[in-house]
């Protein structure tokens, strides 16, 4: 049974393989979104999502300059310490994923998600019990919620749009 000191994120180096995993999980994420919209014709939604997925690939980019240098111990994906099944930007979120989602509704998965990883940070900004990670997460709790104030622009953006819902080109068949 895990305590939640054991929870406990305490090195640097075993922070930046969790804030690896969970830039690279989300951006493999959107990837697997766009080229399931591109298969359904949803191409303006394949769009935003690819635009989604090499965000999150720059922000990896920086986390792996981060940790050029620094030995990175291996983590059993189950020991990871979030309070998902997976990372915090991919496996938590309660959102309806469709193939016949509007701009507005990736934009808004994008803003929960980004909101989540920018909670892990700050939450390991005030959780770990070592000053350097304390200060390493915050200074990424910063970056991420720069993500969550783009990615809420968006979503007021697209708000103001009147988007219709794509045809669905090959409904289900269903019995009736």
């Amino acid at each position: 049974m895990s305590t939640l000191a054991s929870q406990r994120i305490e090195s640097v180096a075993e922070f930046l393989v969790h804030a690896l995993e969970l830039e690279h999980e989300s951006a493999e994420r959107y990837r697997q979104l766009a080229e399931t919209m591109t298969l359904h014709h949803n191409h303006t939604v394949a769009a935003v999502f690819r635009l989604l997925a090499d965000m999150s690939a720059a922000h990896a980019s920086e986390v792996s300059a981060r940790a050029e240098g620094i030995r990175l111990p291996e983590i059993a994906p189950w020991d990871f310490k979030w309070a998902c099944p997976g990372s915090p930007e991919v496996d938590c979120d309660d959102f309806d994923v469709s193939y016949l989602m509007t701009p507005l509704q990736a934009f808004e998965l994008a803003l929960f998600n980004e909101i989540r990883g920018r909670d892990f940070y700050a939450f390991v900004a005030t959780d770990s019990p070592q000053p350097q990670v304390r200060a390493l997460a915050a200074e990424m709790a910063a970056e991420e919620n720069e993500h969550v104030e783009l990615v809420a622009t968006w979503v007021e953006r697209e708000r103001l749009v009147a988007t219709r819902i794509p045809e669905d080109l090959d409904p289900p068949n269903l019995q009736g």
